[in-house]
């Protein structure tokens, strides 16, 4: 038997054989030049048009993919026609070049760019990459790479997978994902779980495993394994008996002993929320916003808005909502309020801090929420992404009030929010941590970085002191006011234990992951739940911190968690 260590990013435990993706596309040999009789406007036309076909491909996938996987594909698809891209490859085709050997080496400079420049502006290098090869592909009049095809389900292996390969995977046939590189907020993470696929990243190796290989996943332990025996068989087995009891949410989240912790899900439009309801979400925890905003090159109107949240209100009649307020920048830029050609992106001008930049985008948006939460039952409170301090929080509280929203809040994903929990919760009315973020500026590790998989993780024992100081800093304000979690770390059954022993609220996750979560949160009392927090909080990794969670939960391991 061959062991493959990795990062678990998605529960669950499986056998099954593999199917490796395809090797990449043949890159066109070097210095190739335009075929005689093609002149160098034909082929910058037909560069064009293999561009522009990428593009509808890509948006026609995106109109039928699920919030998380139409989020990627239509990031992707407005880099396929990327000006910059495009202009480099005409100027290599002036000169002589193919169009085809001109995209490559303009993608491979745009590439190098965004790598140099680092953080988030480095993640989007896999999304040029990827439409390099589709229009490659579409220049030679071949299939693009993609996943294989199969009459039997298979366990999916790569060394990463592209984001518009990710977002239309088909789970009746993809049983499991397995990369040697990605990190655990990488695409193939986000959309395991939301398919709710048992998925592997960071597991170095095993992209060099023969199609047809029979192998063990284990989504929870993060392992690998070739040759499964009669213990990997019985867990799989184990896992598939309580996958449909894992499915389903009684739409009550709450301790053994009655302390209540509204469960509530993450959802990125109407579509999405109600699904939501359907599965027995207790509200909205993160309404994402972008949804509205992505994939244009002008703002969306007020009156378009508040169509889209109206959506989402309706969803949940007389039940909370809450609506952050668009998180552009870094991995979502956009023409008409952020700016391409910042440093350092991820430390830049994102989120709230657009207001800054770009005043009266925000108004606006405020203004449709608003307008939308009219007529409607539902609980609408108001979140800025990217606050720093008290001042920001004061601020945009008087932006909601101006606005007539009522019940403002912030989101704590700089440390100094955490660690000013206290005068910036005197300016509002809750706080929520998103986690992903968190992490990340904590440890300072781009989260999309396989080698920085270990420090990017939210069981970092600094990572859960921020959470408890910022929890404290709600107690100490006086009022008493809610701090919640809406990052991934509350779809984490164990760590959702962790989060509610050090105070949190409540937890908003996937969908998918309501029912796992409210099962083992209902065997522990709320006692037990800080002892456990304790237990995390002073281990000195998240390793540790994480066994010894896992350790005092034996329901995890009844359900094959």
């Amino acid at each position: 038997m061959q062991s493959f260590p990795g990062v678990g990013v998605s529960p669950g435990r499986i056998v099954g054989t593999i199917r490796q993706m395809p090797k990449p596309l043949a890159e066109p040999p070097a210095g190739e030049k335009l075929a005689s009789g093609t002149s160098a406007a034909d082929a910058a036309a037909a560069l064009t048009v293999a561009a522009k076909a990428v593009q509808a491909q890509l948006r026609d996938r995106a109109a039928v993919a699920g919030p998380d996987a139409k989020a990627v594909l239509e990031a992707t698809a407005l880099m396929a026609t990327d000006p910059m891209l495009i202009k480099a490859s005409v100027k290599l085709i002036n000169t002589g070049t193919s169009a085809e050997r001109a995209v490559w080496e303009a993608a491979e400079a745009v590439v190098t760019m965004l790598v140099n420049l680092g953080g988030y502006m480095a993640e989007r290098a896999a999304d040029v990459l990827d439409v390099r090869a589709r229009i490659v592909a579409a220049l030679r009049g071949i299939p693009a790479p993609g996943i294989p095809a199969s009459e039997a389900p298979f366990i999916l292996v790569a060394h990463d997978l592209a984001p518009a390969d990710t977002a239309t995977l088909d789970p009746a046939k993809v049983i499991a994902l397995v990369t040697a590189g990605g990190g655990p907020q990488s695409h193939t993470a986000i959309i395991a779980r939301s398919l709710g696929l048992p998925a592997v990243v960071a597991a170095a190796g095993v992209d060099t495993l023969a199609d047809g290989t029979e192998v063990y996943v284990d989504g929870t332990a993060g392992t690998i394994a070739t040759d499964p025996g009669d213990t990997e068989r019985s867990a799989a087995a184990a896992w598939a008996a309580n996958a449909s009891f894992l499915t389903v949410f009684d739409g009550q989240g709450t301790t053994a002993d009655g302390h209540l912790v509204p469960l509530l899900a993450n959802v990125g439009g109407a579509k999405d929320a109600v699904k939501a309801a359907a599965a027995g979400a207790q509200g909205v925890g993160l309404l994402r916003t972008e949804f509205c905003f992505l994939e244009r090159e002008t703002e969306p109107s007020i009156e378009e808005q508040v169509q889209a949240y109206r959506g989402v209100f309706d969803a949940f009649p007389g039940k909370k909502v809450v609506v952050r307020t668009l998180d552009a920048g870094a991995d979502k830029p956009l023409p008409f309020l952020t700016d391409a050609d910042e440093p350092n992106p991820a430390l830049g001008v994102r989120g709230y801090r657009t207001d800054i930049s770009t005043p009266g985008v925000l108004e606006r948006q405020l203004a449709a929420i608003a307008e939308a939460a009219q007529g409607t039952t539902a609980q609408v409170w108001v979140m800025a992404p990217m606050i720093s301090t008290a001042d920001e929080a004061a601020r945009f509280a008087s932006l909601c009030a101006a606005a007539g929203l009522k019940t403002p809040g912030v989101m704590v994903e700089v440390p100094s929010a955490a660690v000013t929990a206290e005068s910036i919760l005197g300016q509002v009315e809750f706080a929520s941590l998103g986690t992903n973020d968190l992490t990340q500026y904590t440890m300072a590790a781009d989260r999309q970085l396989g080698p920085l998989a270990a420090l990017n993780n939210p069981w970092q024992p600094a990572v859960l002191q921020l959470v408890r100081l910022t929890v404290a800093g709600s107690i100490a304000e006086g009022s008493g006011k809610p701090v919640g979690v809406c990052g991934e770390a509350a779809a984490d059954p164990a760590l959702a234990v962790v989060l509610v022993g050090l105070g949190v609220s409540t937890l908003s996750m996937t969908a998918r992951s309501l029912a796992a979560v409210g099962a083992v949160l209902a065997t522990v009392t709320l006692k037990e739940a800080q002892e456990i927090a304790t237990l995390a909080l002073h281990a000195t990794n998240p390793t540790e911190a994480r066994d010894r969670a896992r350790k005092k939960l034996p329901i995890l391991a009844e359900l094959g968690l």
